[in-house]
């Protein structure tokens, strides 16, 4: 009977240990998740932070110095006209 008592104890102190193994790389993993999570955050901000000011300045840049607009191109019925119009002169 002690044998099957010693037997019973060391199989449950098993389990437990395993169990208190699982816990602590269930921790570790939410531990790193949670850093590697704080750190994305940190660097979205920055990176916002970096395009907001980029943007700010080509828009006191393009304020300072505005771009002429470009000329249209004339449409195909105004070429037609004008191709007509040269034949019929000459």
């Amino acid at each position: 009977m002690a044998e099957f008592s010693q037997n019973i104890m060391e199989k449950a102190e098993a389990r437990f240990m395993e169990k208190q193994k699982k816990t602590a790389e269930r921790n570790q993993a939410t531990a790193e998740y949670v850093s590697e999570a704080k750190a994305r955050t940190i660097k979205t901000a920055r990176l916002r932070a970096l395009r907001l000011a980029k943007e700010e300045a080509d828009r006191a840049a393009e304020a300072l110095n505005p771009v002429a607009p470009k000329k249209k191109r004339a449409s195909r019925a105004v070429k037609k006209a004008d191709v007509a119009s040269t034949e019929v002169q000459s």
